[in-house]
């Protein structure tokens, strides 16, 4: 498999394995090019799923990960796209299933998939603002609510000396101290 991947794409691809599974690394461009290959040329028909990855400071890194049922065998798909600028073609016209996938992952880090169906929000409440899973978005229910579980120590009344009080991470210096 490795070979017929090299012959087709061959500097283009980079071909790794890990844990018995092969990972195939392309270009952005090349992107549904590897998806209609692994499908039409080493039957890996099964689309199981699709997501990102934030790769601060550049990048989004987005995952792919297919199967042949035949050969019982996995493939590992990416690519990476800027984060200033984080467009990649759809991959719905070559796996259906790839539909709620990059709704998904649009909605969750910003990633916009060129020529999608129907890209609209999927999970979020309607006027959510933001991408949750960027590593630089501020949780900010953090500050705003105080956490219902287990006190910091030395608050609990039994002596124990206290901590300073900090804010979670991400969230900016000038939102005040957290409450008590």
């Amino acid at each position: 498999m490795t070979a017929r991947i090299a012959e087709r794409f061959g500097e283009r691809a980079e071909v790794t394995e890990s844990y018995g599974d092969l990972t195939v690394d392309v270009a952005p461009g090349d992107w549904i090019e590897l998806l209609t290959f692994v499908r039409d040329e080493l039957g890996h028909t099964f689309f199981d799923w699709l997501t990102g990855v934030d790769d601060p400071p550049d990048t989004f890194q987005i995952v792919a990960h297919v199967c042949n049922p035949d050969a019982r065998t996995r493939l590992l798909l990416r690519t990476r796209v800027p984060r200033a600028d984080p467009h990649l073609p759809s991959a719905v016209d070559v796996y259906r299933g790839a539909n709620w996938h990059e709704r998904e992952t649009y909605e969750m880090f910003g990633v916009i998939f060129d020529g999608h169906p129907y890209l609209v929000p999927l999970l979020l409440p309607d006027g959510f603002e933001g991408h949750p899973l960027r590593k630089d978005f501020v949780l900010a229910a953090r500050v705003a609510k105080a956490w219902p579980g287990a006190k910091e120590p030395g608050e609990s009344g039994h002596g124990a000396p206290s901590r300073r009080k900090t804010l979670p991470p991400g969230v900016p210096a000038d939102w005040g101290p957290p409450d008590a």
